[in-house]
């Protein structure tokens, strides 16, 4: 694991500022490599490197890595859990190995098979790869997106990084509001799909796909997978047993491939039913002294800041070695604007500040750890998707009943709150939304909203959420349920067993063979952070600031008289999803402003 960044300089374009900005974004990046840095400068491609030692500790692990029997170099964040196995088939072919790193492997995968080695690794990855004899650029990015990759382009030169802060660092980055991002902000819950970001200037390359640059500095970009709904043939007579089997026997390889380190590896257990099952598998591995560490709030505005009573049944019942960490009202403040600054993109839901806790805590006591996220989304634990279920192949009412249940706003609302020069000039998430829905691959109503949802949803919330609240501890989490043959699984899994028992039906009859049932029908919860979920006291007034300033003045993003309404009942304007939306453009005017975004927004 670690932080990437480069800068490929055209034949058009200046070299002689691209070990500069290397330079710049890689000592950004610090907190996702506290284990060494590198900078690999061959001209016209510069790549630069910060290391999370995870897999080979020693120093021939480093990267940037050149290869000069395959000459080429490569950049890579991530960690591919199969590599012995390509080492060991690419062995046979004749390819000889330097380190015993999964990176050497990558490289010489792709020397091999070309693009095609993007379909063998079974991990997450984020990556560049220089080809000395063309002068060509390979990126990716893996199939669900567990691992970032932004880029912009700068004087004609071509800069990639694991984070966006790492880009503003290099300098030059048009950093007006790009509006079609803020439409899907504000409207479709702060989810802004890729390739967009909140700045005009900033992309992010889309999950499952791949980018090549040529010398003259042309692109071409392709996506190598996507998850196919829908019962196949050959799986139509399958039991419901059948379905368990199956699910239960996927997740425990998704497990156990994640399992793979040369450093110990814990868990993040928040006493749910996605954490608790990781543990009770890693425990069936036979995994001895397994780590795991859950996160407590005091309590606020009546509402109970910890789940320690579930955890704590799962950490007893395992026998783990369990950390709890209680935090503060005090602690929260100061960290809040730690974890804004760590965001690459803004993150409105509460639980970013918890993480960023957690994983500070966690770092002190081991480097990898396994986290549930994604199982909402592959199986179909949220609230919404048994209407969706009902809506059958209706296009339209499912697209209806996807956005009364998860939309904050309709594109109407929106223009009532955001200033006439910043709307994009048609609904574009509700148009994004249907035409996703419309496109091949999924025909019900319920599959349909998963395949988003997982593919897009999961990636720019809590994906993204997770990797920059961990990886700026220098943490590593891996995400078993985003595994992608258990992802292709679930999406041939029908949906009845999938929606039934309010949602996550066949998880929780999986669950039931591995962990106690008091986590299983317990009623669903997140990480609670009660003092930014009730905004008053400090936290309000933080809010107050940041939205009614002289800064937010200026550029002019809200109405004035809209966010005097919000400021004048803090805690009463919520959105479907219950979640405040005081809150969610303060966030935005937070993060803008912490990363010195404070010039002209249009």
């Amino acid at each position: 694991m670690s932080g990437i960044c480069g800068q490929i300089s055209t034949a058009q374009t200046s070299h002689a500022d691209a070990k500069a900005a290397v330079d710049a974004m890689t000592r950004a990046m610090a907190g996702r490599g506290p284990d060494g840095e590198g900078l690999l400068d061959e001209g016209r491609v510069v790549f630069g490197h910060r290391r999370l030692a995870v897999i080979d500790l020693g120093e021939n692990g480093a990267q940037p890595m050149r290869d000069p029997d395959v000459r080429m170099s490569i950049v890579l964040n991530g960690a591919i859990y199969n590599y012995r196995e390509l080492r060991e088939e690419l062995h046979g072919l004749g390819h000889s190995f330097r380190t015993a790193s999964d990176t050497e492997v990558v490289l010489k995968a792709f020397a091999q098979w070309r693009e095609q080695a993007l379909d063998r690794l079974q991990g997450m990855f984020a990556l560049a790869i220089h080809e000395e004899d063309t002068g060509r650029v390979f990126l990716a990015r893996d199939r669900m997106g567990v691992r970032p990759l932004y880029y912009a382009e700068v004087g004609g030169a071509f800069r990639f990084a694991s984070t966006l802060p790492a880009l503003l660092a290099a300098g030059g980055i048009d950093t007006r509001i790009d509006l079609v991002a803020l439409n899907h902000y504000m409207t479709f819950h702060a989810v802004v799909p890729a390739p967009f970001t909140m700045l005009a200037g900033v992309r992010k390359l889309p999950p499952a796909t791949y980018l090549w640059i040529e010398t003259d500095g042309a692109q071409t970009q392709t996506q190598y997978w996507e998850p196919r709904y829908g019962t196949p043939a050959e799986k139509a007579d399958w039991t419901d047993t059948d379905w368990q089997d199956a699910i239960l026997d996927s997740l425990r390889t998704a497990v156990r491939r994640r399992l793979v380190a040369d450093v110990p590896v814990g868990v993040l257990l928040s006493g749910g039913l996605d954490s608790s099952l990781i543990v009770g598998l890693i425990d069936e591995s036979g995994q001895q002294d397994i780590e795991t560490f859950s996160i407590g709030f005091e309590s606020f505005g009546g509402e109970e800041g910890d789940e320690f009573k579930y955890s704590d049944i799962i950490a007893e019942h395992f026998n783990t070695s369990h950390h709890q960490l209680r935090i503060s009202t005090e602690r929260m403040l100061p960290a809040l604007d730690e974890a804004i600054g760590v965001m690459s993109e803004p993150m409105v839901s509460h639980d970013a500040v918890a993480f960023y806790l957690l994983s500070q805590e966690v770092a002190k006591h081991v480097t990898v750890v396994q986290s549930g996220q994604g199982a909402d989304e592959v199986f179909a634990g949220y609230h919404w998707y048994p209407p969706m279920y009902e809506a059958g192949e209706d296009v339209e009412a499912a697209l209806a009943s996807y956005q009364q249940a998860f939309f904050d706003r309709s594109y109407e609302e929106m223009g009532q709150l955001v200033s006439a020069q910043f709307m994009a000039g048609s609904d574009v998430s509700t148009e994004f939304v249907d035409a996703h829905f419309r496109s091949p691959g999924a025909i019900s109503g319920i599959d349909r909203a998963l395949r988003l949802d997982t593919t897009i949803m999961a990636v720019d919330d809590p994906v993204k959420r997770v990797d920059n609240m961990t990886m700026a501890a220098g943490l590593e989490a891996r995400m078993p349920f985003l595994d992608h043959d258990l992802v292709q699984l679930a999406a041939e899994c029908p949906a009845r067993l999938k929606t039934a028992q309010e949602g996550k039906g066949i998880l929780k009859e999986v669950g039931r063979r591995v962990i106690p049932s008091e986590v299983i029908d317990r009623p669903k919860g997140y990480f609670p952070v009660p003092a930014l979920k009730h905004l008053q006291g400090p936290y309000l007034e933080k809010v107050r600031e940041a939205i009614s300033g002289p800064v937010a003045r200026e550029r002019g993003l809200f109405q004035p008289a809209a966010v005097e309404a919000l400021l004048a009942a803090p805690n009463e304007n919520l959105t479907p999803l219950r979640g405040n939306r005081l809150w969610q453009i303060a966030l935005l005017e937070l993060w803008l402003q912490n990363h010195g975004i404070t010039g002209p927004a249009v």
